[in-house]
């Protein structure tokens, strides 16, 4: 199993971190569990946990615990998968309406908007344009929670 998340963030070729970065990340996540609302909310919460944990590992820092109970992380696992691909594959065909060659890797919630801005400002884009895209193509997307 370990093999394959491996693979799947592999995939996703997300940026790694150093150990400091994870922990905040984990323990920012758990706060957003917290204060989660209802089962479909919690569930993608405790995935939000499990993805920054296996993340982590990918990036070789297995000496991290994973903070809930193990079928938590079997739970977050079913809906992170779907989720964090759904996103990042959102991401990659904005980039290519702006260039056929653009590779966009993120996995950010796209109704956040400061997190658009801060997307589009890294990969040099219009920030008004970018949005409007977003904004356009997301009536015509599927996301998770």
């Amino acid at each position: 199993m370990k093999e394959l998340i491996h693979k799947w963030h592999s995939y996703l070729n997300m940026p790694k971190y150093d150990l400091d970065w994870h922990e905040n990340d984990i323990k920012d996540e758990l706060e957003e569990l917290k204060e989660a609302k209802g089962l479909i909310h919690k569930w993608s919460e405790v995935s939000d946990v499990v993805y920054t944990y296996t993340r982590a590992n990918w990036s070789g820092h297995n000496k991290l615990v994973f903070p809930l109970k193990k079928t938590h992380f079997y739970i977050g696992l079913i809906y992170m998968i779907p989720k964090y691909t759904l996103r990042w594959k959102f991401f990659r065909k904005i980039g290519k309406s702006f260039d056929k060659n653009l590779k966009i890797n993120e996995v950010r919630n796209p109704k956040k908007i400061e997190k658009l801005e801060r997307i589009a400002n890294k990969y040099n884009l219009d920030v008004d344009l970018f949005k409007d895209k977003v904004q356009k193509l997301s009536k015509k997307w599927v996301f998770l929670k």
